[in-house]
């Protein structure tokens, strides 16, 4: 993969993840308490799903 591809997918990464926290600082804290409220097989199955979707759609993009 081209370093520059890399670097690009990050930037784009870290835009979508200032998304929510500009748009919406109450929401988001609010997120973030029911988030540390959670166990922690809830927050890894959560990560396993994210990370399940993310190299699904990696595979039909590429």
């Amino acid at each position: 993969m081209d370093s520059d591809v890399w670097w690009a997918a990050m930037a784009l990464m870290l835009v979508f993840e200032g998304l929510f926290p500009f748009l919406s600082p109450k929401g988001w804290r609010r997120t973030f308490e029911r988030l540390l409220a959670m166990h922690d097989g809830q927050i890894r199955f959560f990560g396993l799903v994210s990370i399940a979707l993310g190299l699904g759609l990696l595979w039909l993009v590429t």
